[in-house]
């Protein structure tokens, strides 16, 4: 009888191969709470690496970090009508406290953009005080009908960024540049993940905003997923808030703003784009672990040689787990390895030592063979670069083979509905077009112009609808 896969293969069933990833690779689990999830620690840890290599480039920016509170006057939701609109089936509302009703309810945030504005009309006074430039790293509440582990939960992590600026041009300019220098150079550079950055449309923007810029990444079944997304929010909320500084020439002006997230939505995205039947593929530069040192028996000699491969590994800067675990069967440690996706193993064993070699798997490529044991240390810094840019080019191959190029509404919906990307004029599709799409649950991801670059409007000549079905 054949043995039963690991995993439910992705052919088979790409959903369950999804949920099958997330138990098994031990990323995370159900909550106790419909929607809510329990984060696993090696589902926490490839956050707490995803979260580094942002925080790193949003302070870049000259952005600080600060927090702000979870709950939040019901009332501020009523200054911003376009806001409170887009967010009023996904709130969740306390009424009691202490054990006693609440004069006024409280929201838990959906996002901040309310209870921020109000500290920020406090803190801006002067043009000095501009640009005001804050992240907070925070759990936002949505309550979600349709969950999904990472994908669609109604309690999930991510950070939020809050800017104010003293004119239109900055407020753009810094929208752009964090959607292009943080958001997408880490998704390409660090996550491997080939996207497509774009410009929402009207109707799928961010509610309260006059523009937001998305990422978009196709994953392995053809599906699109929101990655990350900078808002321009022009001076909406400045007006909800007051908030005004006083200029050079000693008139009071309203600011102009923006904001921009990402969230563990990541997390997601890195099984989805990066999975295979054998489990997680891991980006050698996002990877907690980047090498793992197995040692196949307890042999005395064979610790000793593992355990000082992994301390001259670690010399060497690399991110490097020992595993030593011999009561546990081999076998078994490097199945679920595989799973867990680190790029790559080193296993030695008796035979290996009189040899002076070691066994090189490689996750990403896929494969093993026989190497140096006094190689190893150069070795490695060569291969993680290489398998990098590996995933980068799988990802990038994977949209572009599965992307057309079509002239009319009915073969853009053909293209999505068979898992395909296509690309249709926006002086074809329109809003109307747009509202027809979304009878097949098919959605508009984003506009691009035609040289791939994002436009400047939503009706700029030469624009390009980029339509999917999306999670």
């Amino acid at each position: 009888m054949a043995k039963a896969p690991v995993l439910t293969p992705q052919a088979d069933d790409f959903p369950r191969w999804y949920q099958d990833l997330i138990n098994k690779a031990e990323l995370a689990d159900n909550g106790p709470v419909r929607g809510t999830m329990v984060i696993r620690p090696y589902g926490y840890g490839l956050w707490e690496r995803m979260q580094a290599e942002m925080d790193s480039r949003i302070k870049e920016t000259g952005t600080q970090n600060a927090y702000f509170p979870l709950l939040i006057p019901q009332s501020y939701l009523t200054r911003e009508a376009d806001h409170v609109e887009g967010f009023a089936p996904e709130l969740a509302v306390v009424t009691h406290g202490g054990g006693k009703e609440l004069e006024e309810p409280a929201v838990v945030r959906p996002t901040s953009e309310m209870i921020i504005n109000d500290y920020f009309s406090k803190w801006v006074q002067s043009y000095r005080d501009l640009p005001l430039l804050i992240n907070q790293w925070a759990n936002v509440v949505r309550w979600e009908l349709r969950p999904r582990l990472f994908l669609r939960t109604t309690e999930f992590l991510w950070q939020e960024g809050h800017t104010a600026h003293a004119t239109r041009e900055e407020a753009r300019d810094f929208a752009a540049h964090i959607h292009r220098k943080v958001y997408e150079d880490f998704m390409v550079n660090v996550l491997a993940m080939d996207v497509v950055p774009g410009r929402k449309t009207v109707k799928e923007r961010f509610a309260g905003a006059i523009n937001t810029l998305t990422l978009e990444g196709m994953m392995g079944d053809g599906k699109a997923l929101q990655m990350a997304t900078s808002h321009e929010l022009g001076q909406n909320f400045a007006k909800a808030f007051n908030t005004q500084y006083l200029s050079k020439d000693g008139t009071q002006e309203l600011v102009w703003q923006t904001s921009w997230g990402s969230t563990t939505r990541m997390i997601g995205a890195l099984v989805m784009m990066h999975g295979d039947d054998n489990g997680l593929r891991v980006p050698p530069r996002l990877a907690q672990i980047q090498v793992v040192v197995l040692a196949i028996k307890g042999d005395d000699a064979v610790l000793a040689k593992v355990r000082e491969i992994g301390d001259q590994l670690r010399a060497a800067g690399l991110r490097v787990h020992v595993d030593d675990r011999t009561d546990t069967p081999f076998g078994r440690r490097a199945v679920d390895w595989e799973l867990k996706g680190v790029p790559v193993r080193i296993e030695v064993g008796p035979r290996d030592l009189e040899n002076g070699t070691a066994m090189l798997a490689r996750r990403i490529p896929g494969g093993k063979e026989p190497v140096s044991l006094d190689s190893v240390v150069g070795l490695l810094p060569a291969v993680l670069e290489e398998d990098q840019a590996l995933l980068l080019a799988q990802s990038r191959e994977r949209r572009e083979s599965r992307t057309s190029d079509v002239s009319t509404i009915d073969e853009a919906v053909e293209a999505a509905t068979a898992g395909r990307w296509a690309r249709v004029p926006w002086a074809v599709l329109g809003e109307e077009g747009e509202a027809k799409l979304g009878e097949h649950a098919v959605t508009v991801r984003c506009l691009v112009a035609e040289d791939g670059a994002v436009p400047d409007a939503e009706d700029a000549p030469g624009n390009v609808a980029v339509v999917a079905r999306a999670y």
